[in-house]
């Protein structure tokens, strides 16, 4: 089964950054919340292994998300388009850069329904997501 890579890079009391990895090729930057010992709308998941699957979930209907499966004590976990690290919600937000475009001192990811797409494209309706924290 193929494996896309989320390699979390920094994170403050308000966000985490990272980079998703396919095929061994940087296919997208990623925003989540920070850490917060796993709570759930606030805290971004625990590190692993999960199953994914491509879901047409009602509230982004512009591109096809992913749901991560059996993410411990928590559920609807998805990768969806999305700005800013209010629009995650414990889920993962990919984009094509991180700016602050908002002008609030924090990096938002530009692009996101765009790399959506680009991700629809590249990535298997089934695949496993390997999470790791590189600090």
């Amino acid at each position: 089964m193929k494996i896309l890579k989320l390699i979390r890079k920094k994170q403050d009391n308000t966000q985490t950054t990272g980079e998703f990895w396919f095929e061994n090729k940087r296919i997208a930057y990623t925003l989540e919340l920070p850490w917060k010992d796993n709570q759930r709308r606030v805290s971004c998941i625990p590190t692993g292994i999960y199953e994914v699957i491509a879901h047409n979930a009602p509230n982004y209907p512009k591109a096809t998300s992913y749901w991560l499966q059996n993410v411990p004590n928590r559920s609807e976990i998805l990768i969806h388009y999305g700005n800013f690290h209010k629009d995650t919600k414990g889920c993962i937000l990919p984009g094509k850069e991180l700016l602050d475009i908002n002008g609030d001192n924090n990096l938002d990811v530009t692009s996101s329904v765009n790399v959506m797409r680009e991700l629809n494209k590249v990535l298997p309706d089934k695949f496993l997501i390997e999470i790791s924290n590189a600090w």
